[in-house]
């Protein structure tokens, strides 16, 4: 059977007049910020103090959009008789945007938890050249990624945790105990009075 002259168009308007008559949900950006959901991939943020120059994430990064540089310096011995190490430490930490495409895999491979997903999406540059960020940059962007969920309440207590607090609970036990030995204010050695006051 032949398609009816016209019925294409009927129900292209058909559609348009739905629409026409229910509100519009269009949120007016920049002046009403979205409501984005709680694990939105933004932009990378750098816990300097955690990366240890493993150059996981530089390696396993799809598109090479990682720069880091290191140098090793000498550590001395923490005992006598012990011996040297040597450490490694950052120079240059800087994400080339323009070129990552948010797959997030350094964030996953990082063994220490040096880089996280932070919700911010508002930095984009009239220059190219300044959508690689830098380790200071990427260091503001820390204040900007959100505590993590609160743990299941039927869930084991993470070991770290519970090592801590054992820890500090046998410190506060310590501390704690009376002193052995005498008092102060008391008597005791052979001047001392025997049987009580007299």
């Amino acid at each position: 059977m032949a398609p009816i002259p016209g019925s294409g168009l009927a129900k292209g308007l058909a559609v348009t007049l739905r629409t026409m008559t229910k509100k519009t949900v269009t949120e007016q950006y920049p002046d009403t910020q979205p409501d984005l959901p709680p694990r939105t991939r933004g932009v990378i943020g750098l816990f300097e103090e955690n990366c240890t120059v493993c150059m996981l994430c530089a390696r396993e990064c799809p598109d090479w959009c990682i720069y880091i540089d290191s140098h090793k310096e000498t550590v001395p011995a923490a005992a006598p008789g012990g011996r040297e190490r040597s450490r490694n430490v950052l120079d240059r930490f800087a994400i080339d945007f323009s070129l990552c495409m948010y797959c997030g895999i350094c964030i996953e491979v990082c063994p220490f938890d040096a880089l996280f997903w932070s919700p911010e999406f508002e930095y984009a540059e009239t220059d190219i050249r300044d959508l690689t960020h830098e380790r200071d940059k990427l260091r503001e962007w820390m204040w900007t990624v959100p505590a993590p969920p609160a743990l299941d309440p039927g869930a084991e207590e993470p070991k770290e945790i519970a090592t801590a607090r054992k820890t500090a609970e046998k410190l506060a036990a310590t501390q704690a105990e009376p002193q052995s030995g005498p008092q102060p204010g008391s008597q005791s050695g052979p001047n001392a009075p025997e049987g009580g006051a007299s």
